[in-house]
């Protein structure tokens, strides 16, 4: 005789690799879509401050968000921001030089759509660029 409470377990957790694998194959699509995401910000900022004012490098499972300043007629590098893909918990990595890494976790919606997660905050595609580009690329303005 099978206990009832393991069977269901059993399943529970059968589910849960399922949705966690899936999660995982969606990953590398999530990244391309942020890139994207953060590519069109950076092309607005750019014309705002100057072509060589940031720049978006894609490094196959790392973004990379170089920002610089004008000074003495040079471009010097002010702020760098790598966002990396991190497979337990699946999640975005977002570093800024010396701060504590922040962890953006991902999860699966229906229709194999992801949604981003800081803090027990679900996020939009709008407050997760921002998340990851605002004290960059606007280090004296206020939040």
């Amino acid at each position: 005789m099978s206990a009832q409470w393991m069977d269901m377990r059993i399943q529970e957790e059968q589910d849960r690799r399922r949705k966690e694998a899936k999660t995982l194959s969606l990953m590398p699509k999530g990244l391309e879509e942020l890139h994207a995401l953060l590519t069109a910000c950076i092309e607005k900022y750019k014309e705002a401050f100057g072509p060589e004012s940031a720049d978006i490098t894609n490094l196959i499972s790392k973004l990379r968000i170089t920002v610089r300043e004008e000074q003495g007629g040079k471009w010097q590098p002010r702020a760098k921001v790598d966002v990396s893909l991190v497979s337990i918990p699946p999640a975005f990595k977002v570093e800024r030089g010396e701060t504590e890494a922040q962890m953006i976790e991902i999860s699966l919606l229906p229709g194999d759509r992801l949604a981003f997660r800081l803090d027990d905050q679900y996020l939009t595609a709008e407050d997760l660029s921002k998340k990851i580009l605002d004290r960059a690329l606007f280090p004296k303005l206020a939040e």
